[in-house]
């Protein structure tokens, strides 16, 4: 049968209708993002957002669940020019900002990049989202956090995604539970990643890099771990754990060339911290802080840039605090109730372990201290605890 011009144009017409009503949606079929988001029926369903680049001088607002957002990589360029600290994107129940009980579920957002300026808000905020899934952005240069995910409380997930450049956190979490951050790259925010109030973290396999603070900061949370990351070249710390941490394990990460210091328990209990590896770490390797305790440390090297035949990668006298070579290790502040056992210390600028104020119920065993007090005129005993008093082992260890 022979088809007529009109019907062909009737096809063409009919297309986006039918897209529209299966969740099917392409931003190419309409006039802005805003107004594609808003054809996503009730039901659900995926946009397309074709390759090009989206200038926002108002937050985008995405209110449906289940519902996926899918950009075509980095050619799908999202840029929020404005200039008032308002988010680049929305995600949050409608009514939401007078009844923060409000939910919706299953929110994906995949392969696409979304930048800001110095004085734009946040790149990704999301609020009240179960269930939400990023993957494959590129989020960068906002003004304050690349991505915030505050109340959504069921299993939210960042993986494979590269959070850069923005001026606060790169991931900044809060009152979100059985989190999953895995196989991201974060460079140069001003801390990397904070979970806040929250629980059950699981960070592996990250790259963090050149932080302007912090690498990982975690309060009020606790059954968690952090494990596999590179973290590298913080001005501040590596990890901080605070206000109330309790029942976390850091393990099998490499901590590097930090400036302020590696792992700092500001307020932890029942922690583990094993086979971590700290190299050029300024200051010290682990601090245990007053309001700390009960910490397990077991199977870490502590080292400086020694790479064999007597030499070193770095230089002790140098100008260049970036290139200076040092090698820091444990310092007990006050603290009670830490087994330190089974360590390697080789290199270290000091002692391995010192004890400040009074350190009770604390064992030094079976570690190895290789090559200390290569930068102190005063030659302290390896494990320095001080007062004796305090109901503390220190034992087959070896020093030399």
């Amino acid at each position: 049968m022979k088809k007529s011009p009109s019907f062909f144009f009737f096809l063409i017409l009919l297309v986006p209708v039918l897209s529209a009503q299966t969740g099917i949606v392409r931003s190419s079929n309409h006039e802005n993002l805003q107004e594609a988001f808003d054809a996503v029926p009730e039901t659900g369903g995926i946009v397309y957002i074709a390759p090009g680049t989206y200038e926002l001088s108002e937050p985008l607002i995405l209110s449906r669940e289940n519902v996926r957002i899918e950009g075509a990589g980095p050619a799908t360029h999202i840029v929020n020019k404005n200039d008032k600290g308002k988010p680049a994107l929305h995600v949050r129940p409608d009514g939401y900002e007078g009844d923060s009980k409000k939910r919706i579920w299953r929110v994906q957002l995949s392969n696409f990049r979304i930048s800001g300026n110095p004085k734009s808000g946040i790149g990704i905020h999301a609020q009240g989202v179960q269930e939400i899934f990023i993957h494959g952005l590129s989020v960068d240069h906002h003004g304050s956090h690349g991505i915030h995910l505050d109340n959504c409380y069921e299993d939210p997930r960042v993986s494979d995604s590269i959070i850069t450049y923005n001026a606060k956190t790169g991931l900044n979490l809060t009152d979100c539970h059985d989190i999953v951050v895995s196989d991201n790259q974060f460079e140069e925010n001003e801390d990397a990643v904070r979970c806040i109030d929250s629980f059950n973290l699981c960070m592996n396999a990250n790259n963090l890099d050149d932080h302007l603070r912090h690498g990982v900061v975690i309060e009020n949370t606790y059954g968690s771990v952090l494990s596999g990351n590179m973290i590298e070249e913080c001005q501040g710390n590596a990890v901080i754990l605070d206000r109330d941490c309790y029942g976390i394990t850091i393990s099998s990460n490499v901590i590097a060339h930090e400036f302020s210091g590696g792992i700092d328990l500001r307020d932890a209990h029942g922690c583990t911290l094993s086979a971590n590896t700290f190299v050029i770490v300024h200051n010290y390797g682990v601090r245990i802080g007053p309001d700390s305790g009960r910490i397990t440390i077991t199977g870490n090297s502590f080292a400086n840039s020694y790479m064999g035949n007597g030499k070193t990668k770095r230089q002790i006298e140098t100008e260049n605090f970036d290139q200076k070579d040092v090698g820091t290790s444990i310092v007990l502040d006050n603290t009670s109730s830490i087994n330190i056992t089974g360590n390697s210390f080789s290199g270290m600028t000091e002692n391995a372990v010192e004890g400040l104020g009074e350190c009770r119920r604390i064992i030094i065993s079976s570690n190895l201290a290789t090559d200390i007090h290569t930068q102190s005129a005063k030659k302290l005993p390896a494990f320095n605890l001080g007062d004796p008093h305090y109901s503390n082992l220190i034992k087959d260890n070896i020093a030399q």
